[in-house]
């Protein structure tokens, strides 16, 4: 990783160093922040002389290498001292909060226009709304292109930005286009690499969108769930959010395997922000408020939560897991609460 000694590289100076490490077989990925680009080296970066050649240049301040398996989302990586902020908050600093249904109906707008209007009022600071759904039937409702222009059409009505997960390269551009701000990655997709590739290229550069990567379906590995991110970090948008949601095999009377207990080991190896989805972990309304503060106190940044006006009148996973409005202020305020009190113990 590349730091220069101004805050980022002239055309030529980019040019010179790309030629240099192209006669090593790797490549310069720059990642732009908002006040300073660095310069990631793809490839083998490990090469004496290369690495000689490129401290030498009176431009490059450092040469930063980290021997991990993902060098960029490593919490030593100079990422580190990026800030992501969404919503009006910077993650870390307070507990950030998304919620919205599982899926947008749309032959019922008015549920999520209501729905939105009321996650704003508990507290939220991102609106989440599932426009194209995977399935495990192929018979049942996979979501609606339509649905896009509701989810937007209720950001517009409360301000609230927005999350919507991708599942392919045209959803990508189609979520990009309408002004979404978070692209989420769902269990299912988490290790499709290829999708992975195409969002970090989608969002290269940009500094006002962001990734929510869910934690994949199986019991995974802890570096495999932060590898993954590096996909998306390797080619320029270290804007990334790991989201624990449950794994598989599932516990007795749960959805899937809580596993909000990973907040912690994820923290001591990246510097990326984790908010929980203790809504798919449980499966169950009723389980979903208790699950939210054990990822609290595990530390998260942040929480997930899905919420409809009337959860019994939702489709997709809402009637089963989705908070009413009530239950999710009531939530919001403790998980806040808890919030404050862990990080002023840690501070004291």
């Amino acid at each position: 990783m590349i730091l220069p000694k101004n805050n980022r590289l002239t055309p030529e100076q980019l040019a010179e160093i790309t030629a240099i490490v192209a006669e090593f077989d790797c490549k310069i990925q720059p990642i732009i922040g908002a006040i300073r680009t660095i310069y990631a080296i793809v490839g083998d970066e490990r090469d004496e002389l290369m690495i000689n050649r490129l401290e030498g240049l009176d431009y490059v301040d450092r040469i930063d290498r980290i021997q991990s398996p993902f060098k960029l989302m490593d919490r030593r990586s100079e990422l580190a001292n990026g800030k992501l902020t969404l919503g009006g908050v910077t993650l870390g600093q307070e507990l950030f909060v998304i919620a919205g249904q599982c899926t947008i109906d749309p032959k019922n707008p008015n549920y999520f226009f209501e729905t939105a209007q009321a996650v704003k009022e508990a507290g939220a600071h991102l609106l989440r709304g599932g426009v194209w759904k995977p399935r495990s039937n192929p018979y049942t409702f996979q979501g609606d292109t339509k649905s896009l222009e509701i989810l937007m059409e209720a950001s517009r009505r409360t301000g609230l930005p927005v999350d919507t997960e991708v599942m392919e390269e045209e959803h990508i551009k189609l979520a990009l286009d309408a002004g979404v701000t978070l692209l989420q990655v769902g269990a299912r997709n988490a290790l499709n690499y290829s999708l992975l590739r195409a969002i970090g290229r989608a969002l290269g550069g940009r500094t006002d969108r962001a990734v929510l990567l869910k934690r994949s379906l199986h019991m995974g590995a802890i570096n495999e769930f932060i590898s993954a991110a590096e996909y998306i970090a390797a080619f320029g948008n270290p804007n990334i959010i790991l989201c624990p949601r449950g794994t598989s095999p599932t516990l007795d009377g749960y959805r899937n395997h809580p596993d909000e207990s990973i907040t912690p080991l994820l923290k001591e190896k990246t510097w990326a922000a984790v908010v929980v989805d203790p809504s798919h972990s449980v499966g169950k309304a009723a389980y979903v408020p208790a699950c939210a503060l054990a990822a609290v106190a595990y530390g998260a940044d942040g929480l997930c939560i899905e919420s409809h006006i009337n959860p019994s009148h939702g489709i997709g996973d809402d009637p089963k897991q989705a908070l009413s409005p009530e239950a999710l202020a009531k939530t919001i305020r403790q998980a806040k609460l808890l919030w404050k009190m862990k990080h002023e113990t840690a501070g004291a």
